[in-house]
C-alpha cells in the first residue's frame, strides 16, 4: 500500500472528508468504523461482585467479574455449592435480586437462610434437563438479574450434545446486562466462553481436638485452582476451608457433656443406667 492509499484509509477511518448531517453525525461509512485498538478488551471487566470468601475474591481479583461467565468445576464435597451460597448471600443481603437455576436440586432453603441468603430476594428455578437449565439462565440474564447461578448437578445428562454456541450466548447475555453469571459443573463444559475457570478438588476433613480428647469434625478443606482468567492460565491454587459453626458448637457441647458424665461414672461410681438416661452419647475418639 502506497502513501496516498494509506493517507486515504486514515481519513476514511477518522471520518474526514464526509459531509456532516445537521445533527452533527457523519454521513459516510467511516463514522461506523473503529480501530481494533479502540475496541474494549474481553479481559476488561466492569466491576466485580465480592462473595465474602476471601480466598475466592483474591483469586478473582475482587470477586465474580460482572458481565462475564465464571465456571466452578468440582465433584461431590468439593465446596462448589458453598461458593454459590456465598455469592447469593452477598448479593441478596445487599438488597439485590439473584436467581438460582437448580438442576441438581441441591438448595436447602433453611441452610441457605442460615448462610445469609435473603430468600425474599432469591428466585429459584428447578428445570428437569440441561437444555432447560441453560434456556432458563439465558432468560434470567435477559430479565436483568445482577447475579445468576446455574448448578448443573453432579451428573448432568446429554451435555456432550450441547453446541459451543450455547455457552457463548450465555456469556454474551451476561456481558450485555453487566451481570455476574456463575456456572457450577462436575467437569469442564463452557469451553472458551468462560472468562474465569476454577476447579475445586481434594476435599479433606478438618478435625478439632488432639491427644485423648474426642476429635470432632469441624468441616472440610477444598483446594481451589484458578485454571483460566481472561486469556491467561495462571494455575494459582489456594485452600478453601468450609465449616458449620452451629454444628460444631453443638458437637462440642455434646462431647463436653458426655465427657463430664463419663468422669462422674469413674469418680463418683454412678451406675451406667443413669448415664444412659441422661440422653447423652459418648463420642469415640478417632
Amino acid at each position: 500500500m502506497g502513501a496516498p492509499q494509506a493517507l486515504a484509509l486514515e481519513q476514511f477511518l477518522e471520518g474526514r472528508g464526509f459531509v456532516k448531517k445537521p445533527a452533527g453525525l457523519l454521513a459516510g461509512p467511516g463514522a461506523k468504523l473503529l480501530r481494533a485498538s479502540e475496541l474494549p478488551s474481553p479481559g476488561q471487566t466492569r466491576g466485580s461482585l465480592a462473595t465474602g470468601l476471601l480466598v475466592l475474591d483474591r483469586l478473582l481479583a475482587g470477586g465474580l467479574p460482572k458481565g462475564a461467565l465464571v465456571e466452578v468445576v468440582g465433584r461431590r464435597l468439593s465446596g462448589r455449592f458453598s461458593i454459590a451460597l456465598a455469592a447469593l448471600a452477598a448479593a441478596t443481603s445487599s438488597g439485590q435480586a439473584a436467581a438460582l437455576v437448580d438442576l441438581g436440586d441441591h438448595l436447602d432453603p433453611q441452610a441457605a437462610e442460615k448462610a445469609g441468603v435473603e430468600l425474599e430476594h432469591l428466585l429459584r428455578v428447578r428445570p428437569r434437563r440441561v437444555k432447560e437449565a441453560l434456556a432458563s439462565a439465558e432468560m434470567l440474564l435477559a430479565a436483568g438479574f445482577p447475579l445468576v447461578v446455574a448448578d448443573l448437578g453432579l451428573a448432568p445428562r446429554h451435555t456432550r450434545f450441547l453446541p459451543d454456541a450455547a455457552w457463548l450466548r450465555l456469556a454474551r447475555s451476561a456481558q450485555a446486562q453487566d451481570a455476574a453469571f456463575l456456572l457450577l459443573t462436575p467437569y469442564r463444559l463452557s469451553g472458551i466462553a468462560a472468562e474465569a475457570v476454577l476447579s475445586a478438588e481434594g476435599a479433606r476433613p478438618i478435625w478439632q481436638g488432639s491427644g485423648r480428647t474426642p476429635r470432632l469434625l469441624a468441616g472440610i478443606s477444598s483446594r481451589l485452582t484458578l485454571e483460566k482468567y481472561g486469556r491467561l492460565t495462571p494455575g494459582t491454587t489456594a485452600s478453601l476451608p468450609l465449616s458449620v459453626p452451629e454444628a460444631l458448637s453443638w458437637l462440642s457441647a455434646a462431647a463436653f457433656a458426655s465427657r463430664t458424665a463419663a468422669e462422674r461414672v469413674q469418680y463418683e461410681g454412678l451406675p451406667d443406667s443413669q448415664t444412659q438416661d441422661s440422653g447423652l452419647s459418648t463420642l469415640d475418639p478417632a
